[in-house]
């Protein structure tokens, strides 16, 4: 119903016609062809049953005829009336010419009304052989019972003869356990009944297990019997030959259904214990057999019969030739094997008319086509502006006129859709200001019809509009001047300014609050039909331009905004302290040349590294904050550069001290003259009391300078210097700050004149950690969301002059040294609380990680090197390598460039940077562009990179 609903194509239904025609009369055909040959085969096979049936009773008559006749004869044959072994062994010769002229017989022999036996039989086969233990060469067997002469003895005399084909006797062997009475039997008894021969139903002969059948017949005027056995093995094998296809089932039954042929010979008898005795149609696996049994069908007639897993055909056929026997062979072809000839001709004759039908419907498909082309196409362009596909551009060949015409609109809406989906898309997606206004122009002068066109935009401090965007390099004037906000004196006044003016058309572009941003001027070849429409068109589509072009520009302005503040922010750092002057500003310059380096590389490691645009402005942005934290970072801690120095130099309090020893010291000598002493005495005292104080102030002023390590030797002259005292006569809790003396009046106050060493660790000097300002730094710490992992010092502040100057080694306590790496943490978090878009959002890490080590002892987080991204690992050399070289750090002298390589080698082997980034960035010599611009000549020395590359490359023990 949805098809009839959606219509018929009419390629397809000319086509489909002629296909549903062809195909109904082909089926017919088929059908009708198949069931004829289905009936046929059905009766061939019915009749080529009747033929093998009447052929199958000839062969019974040919097997009995001849065996009947030879009977006949022997009923008058002395042999009958002969009364000793001898005298009956002397009719053996027509025994053995019997048994040889008639292949059918097995044996031959005669029952005497005494209960004597005389049997000779063929021996053909080894199977017979060893069932009778016969000599070699033996071919007949002759087996005796005959009463012993003059009644000597007890019962009867045994004896086998065996003798060989030219009927020489081999051996004789007596056999008293051979046991045989003829008068038990049913064929003796039934021949001593009758008058004429007798012939039993087959059964399963005593000796040698075959299936055959009996003939016998009473002696002329005597009471003893003729009999033959005559074994159905040849009747079986003419059955055998009723077997059609090769999975056709048959058997050959008795009216007890007792079977006496079948193609497997071991189906035919079954063991019971030690007796053998036929099988029956009951006892063998075949259903379809049975039921042809069961059925009530008439001889040769052919019925089909279902199983659980097959369609057969059956028929019984009678065996009418072995005189009043009732036999009859049961007979079942499967369906599939019988009519497979009548259903390959049906398939031939499909495949035939498949390939008719097929070229009957292409050749009404291509009659179809030529008809209904132009329709078609029209179909599929239409088809491709409602899936959204307005790209797709048919050109209809077509005779019909109203096809052509409604081919040309279609195209024309279908261009102009088109580009209003470029339009918007370029309005989105370009980033480029004047690209934008380009795309834009470009599609909207398609889109309306026009010739040309031009974008404008007004320079308010200039009072004109300036050519922007143009489709065309002439034209339109670089400059139209401003006589007017209101559209009428714009549109009037711009008009006048135009070439070709009456071909033109001026719409106004305004920003969201009305004020002008600029002017769309186009032009026409021909007037259009419906200018108003047209006008309205282009003004409303303007207005989506302008508030794009107000848009890119707000962008535009905003991103100006954020590269002024990154280089305030890095200004403003590397303006706070000579320490790291220029740092920022030329951190950035290296990591962009580095990070591009890493990015050209086509094999190696970093092979598959590349930057997307956004992702390089991420690494650039992060470069220039990398440092961000250091404005939190105490400037005293940061320009340290003696050991007692905090907000000021604390060495000048220390010399104040010596100089009131050396007082104290001057003071003594006068008092002591006073007191009337030997001057000489006292001068000499003096002047070595000053030598000491000059020299143990020397040490302490070397000291605080933190030029070399400091021993525990020194340290401890330094603590003997320390217990020295001195006398303060003024209140050190006067003029103090209020935090300052909060802290100071936590410890009890001397009382005045105190004596004090002179230097001393006091309680005033350590500043415990403020719980609300401890920095989450540590990694149980809850507060602690960035992942930062690091040992936080004990105390906050230590000012402890002797904890200063007895430091092991630089200016830095461990406290001082916390607040130099924490800049960094104050970097991650600073960063971490911008709302950063999704390209930016890397920032923090790029910033953050490069005082990270690849052993994972760096900081702030330990990170290893498989957690840090390639960009992380740059910023860490770039930073390093600017440090090492930097020339305007008052309290170092800067590196050449070949001791910074090799400083950085050593680094790396140490765990601190990535080899493999540092190996890469060495072969492509990535320093030298930055050393070219930022260093001096002597420091841009010659480097063995060959002999850095090795290195970095050798094992290390």
């Amino acid at each position: 119903m949805k098809l009839i609903r959606q219509g018929i194509s009419l390629q397809w239904l000319i086509g489909g016609a002629m296909f549903c025609a062809m195909l109904l009369l082909s089926t017919l055909l088929v059908i009708q062809n198949y069931q004829n040959n289905k009936n046929a085969l059905l009766v061939a096979t019915a009749e080529s049953a009747k033929q093998l049936s009447d052929t199958l009773n000839e062969k019974a008559k040919r097997l009995t005829g001849p065996a009947q006749s030879a009977l006949q004869i022997l009923s008058y044959d002395p042999l009958l009336t002969a009364k000793t072994l001898e005298a009956r062994q002397q009719r053996l010769p027509v025994l053995f010419e019997t048994l040889d002229s008639n292949d059918v017989l097995s044996a031959i022999y005669a029952g005497y009304s005494t209960g004597e036996f005389f049997l000779l039989r063929k021996l053909n086969n080894q199977v017979m052989l060893r069932k009778f233990d016969a000599p070699e060469n033996t071919a007949f067997l002759l087996q005796t019972l005959s009463l012993r002469p003059d009644g000597i003895g007890q019962g009867m005399k045994k004896i086998w003869f065996f003798y060989d084909k030219n009927q020489n006797l081999l051996s004789k062997i007596n056999k008293p356990d051979y046991e045989y009475d003829p008068r038990t039997r049913d064929w003796f008894n039934r021949a001593l009944e009758s008058e004429d021969q007798i012939l039993t139903s087959p059964y399963l002969f005593f000796s040698t297990r075959e299936i055959g059948i009996t003939l016998a017949k009473r002696g002329h005027n005597t009471q003893n019997t003729i009999g033959m056995d005559a074994s159905v093995t040849d009747l079986a094998a003419q059955i055998a030959m009723l077997k059609l296809t090769s999975g056709s089932e048959l058997v050959a039954v008795d009216e007890k259904n007792n079977i006496l042929a079948h193609a497997d010979t071991e189906k035919m008898i079954v063991q019971e214990d030690k007796y053998y005795r036929m099988n029956t149609l009951e006892e063998l696996e075949s259903p379809v057999l049975r039921m042809i049994s069961e059925d009530n069908l008439a001889a040769n007639e052919l019925k089909r019969f279902n199983t659980k897993d097959q369609e057969w055909y059956g028929l019984w056929i009678p065996i009418t030739g072995l005189s009043e026997q009732n036999i009859k062979v049961l007979l079942a072809i499967p369906s599939n094997e019988l009519l497979a000839n009548a259903k390959d001709i049906i398939l031939n004759q499909t495949l035939w008319t498949i390939v008719v039908i097929l070229m009957l419907l292409l050749l009404g498909l291509y009659g179809g086509a030529r008809i209904g082309r132009a329709f078609r196409q029209l179909t599929e362009q239409v088809r491709a502006l409602s899936g959204f596909d307005f790209s797709s551009q048919v050109q209809i060949r077509s005779d019909i006129k109203e096809a052509k015409e409604l081919s040309r609109v279609v195209g024309n809406m279908s261009r102009t859709i088109d580009s209003f989906q470029a339009i918007s898309l370029c309005l989105n997606r370009e980033n480029d200001l004047e690209k934008m206004l380009d795309g834009v122009l470009e599609n909207l002068v398609t889109a309306t019809g026009m010739s040309t066109g031009a974008i404008y935009l007004y320079q308010p401090e200039k009072h004109h509009f300036s050519l922007t965007s143009t489709t065309v390099e002439t034209g339109f004037p670089e400059v139209l001047t401003e006589q007017g906000q209101d559209d009428s004196s714009i549109l009037h006044h711009t008009l006048e300014q135009l070439e070709t003016p009456k071909n033109s058309l001026v719409i106004s572009l305004r920003k969201r609050d009305n004020s002008l941003e600029g002017l769309l001027v186009m032009h026409w070849k021909k007037a259009p039909k419906n200018k108003k429409a047209l006008i309205r068109f282009v003004s409303e589509l303007a207005g989506s331009a302008a508030v794009a072009i107000e848009t890119r520009r707000l962008i535009d302005g905003q991103k100006e905004l954020i590269e002024g503040i990154l280089h305030l922010l890095a200004d403003a750092i590397d303006a706070k302290s000579p320490y790291t002057s220029g740092h920022c500003e030329r951190v950035p310059q290296l990591a962009l040349q580095l990070i591009d380096t890493l990015s050209e590389q086509t094999e190696g490691r970093f092979a598959d590294f590349s930057l997307s645009t956004q992702d390089k402005e991420a690494f650039r942005i992060a470069a220039w904050l990398h440092d961000c934290g250091k404005i939190l970072s105490p400037e005293h801690v940061i320009d340290k550069a003696t050991r007692l120095e905090t907000i000021f130099n604390r060495i000048h309090e220390i010399r104040t001290r010596f100089e009131v020893l050396w007082r104290d010291a001057e003071i003594h000598y006068w008092q002591q003259r006073a007191a009337g002493e030997p001057e000489d005495e006292l001068k000499i005292e003096l002047e070595q009391r000053q030598q000491q104080l000059q020299a143990q102030f020397y040490l302490i002023a070397k000291a605080n300078e933190g030029a070399e390590s400091t021993s525990a030797d020194a340290a401890a002259q330094i603590h003997e210097i320390g217990d020295q005292t001195w006398l303060r006569h003024f209140d050190n809790t006067l003029g103090l700050a209020h935090e300052e003396l909060t802290r100071l009046l936590k410890t009890p106050q001397p009382t005045l004149p105190a004596k004090e060493k002179l230097l001393e660790d006091k309680p005033e000097h350590i500043m415990s950690w403020d719980e609300k300002r401890r920095p989450p730094v540590e990694s149980n710490n809850p507060d602690n969301i960035w992942g930062f992992d690091m040992q936080l010092p004990e105390y906050s502040v230590n000012f402890g002059e002797r904890y200063n100057l007895t430091i092991p080694f630089g200016t830095l306590t461990n406290e001082e040294r916390f607040k130099i790496n924490e800049h960094i943490v104050h970097t991650i978090i600073m960063l971490s609380t911008l709302p950063l878009p999704d390209h930016l959002k890397r920032i923090p890490e790029i910033a953050g990680n490069h005082h990270e080590r690849t052993d994972g002892q760096g900081y702030p987080r330990k990170l290893l090197s498989h957690e840090m991204a390639p960009e992380e690992k740059v910023m860490a050399v770039a930073d390093i390598f600017e440090a090492l070289t930097a020339s305007d750090r008052p309290y170092k002298k800067p590196k050449t460039v070949s001791e910074s390589l090799s400083i950085m080698v050593n680094m790396s082997l140490n765990g601190h940077i990535d080899s493999e980034l540092l190996s890469t960035l060495l072969q492509a010599k990535s320093f030298s562009g930055y050393a070219n611009e930022f260093l001096s000549e002597e420091q841009n020395d010659k480097v063995d990179y060959p002999a850095l590359i090795e290195q970095l490359n050798t094992p290390q023990p």
